[in-house]
């Protein structure tokens, strides 16, 4: 499940469990897309920001799928197509997102962060990891998108997904995967994240521009997600 709440000019959204892996389940998919559109609907006309946030051993890992069970290739695929709307909601959000990881990434949870506009990790605790891989599993399409969008490099990218690295903070910056990682608590990632929201939100930018811009810059997973692009023109500001 996560929970949802607004500070300021701040949402945010934070994954809890008891387990705290927070993985992909049924519930936390249809948890995650409520609250986004929550977001979505509070948001329109900017001035605010989100930040997705998760405490424990993991920021998430992916999907929760009981392999014993002979539905589980079923369930699998029924949760990643799920799952699909969580990073298209992402992609449509009219505000700034940002990904705190203070801890593990993994497979569906990289994807997760990767979602977000900006995302800033630990320097000292937590690795992002995608395993297909090694698990002889191919990718769904988006994921696949996503990090052509996202993975700056080509090299990075192999490394993430036909290598199966796993990439700590500072390795992660340096591969151009996540925008920082100089903190070394789960407590000083959020503070960072809550600076950086605080900056971009007192921008107020009109939300609907802002979604399409982002929309524009990724092109390729957005066509994916099957997001279509409109034009708007809000101001007589040229």
């Amino acid at each position: 499940m996560c929970t949802l709440e607004k500070r300021g000019n701040l949402f945010i959204l934070t994954l809890i469990g008891d387990d705290h892996e927070h993985r992909l389940s049924p519930h936390l998919i249809d948890s995650l897309l409520f609250s986004l559109s929550k977001v979505k609907s509070q948001s329109i006309n900017g001035g605010s920001a989100l930040i997705t946030v998760a405490r424990g051993k993991f920021f998430c890992n992916g999907v929760d799928v009981p392999w014993g069970q002979p539905s589980a290739c079923l369930r699998l695929h029924q949760m990643v197509e799920s799952f699909r709307s969580v990073i298209a909601a992402l992609f449509s959000l009219p505000i700034p997102t940002i990904a705190a990881v203070s801890s593990h990434a993994t497979v569906g949870g990289l994807v997760l962060a990767l979602g977000h506009d900006y995302a800033l990790m630990r320097s000292n605790r937590g690795f992002l990891y995608m395993s297909e891989v090694d698990l002889a599993m191919t990718l769904p399409n988006y994921f696949s998108a996503l990090a052509r969008s996202k993975i700056s490099g080509s090299s990075a990218r192999l490394d993430v997904l036909l290598i199966g690295m796993k990439v700590k903070g500072e390795e992660a910056v340096r591969m151009g995967i996540v925008d920082s990682a100089a903190h070394n608590s789960e407590e000083s990632v959020v503070e960072v994240a809550v600076h950086l929201g605080d900056r971009l939100a007192e921008r107020k930018r009109n939300g609907e521009v802002y979604a399409e811009i982002r929309k524009s810059l990724y092109l390729e997973i957005c066509g994916v997600l099957g997001l279509v692009s409109k034009t708007i023109v809000a101001s007589s500001k040229l």
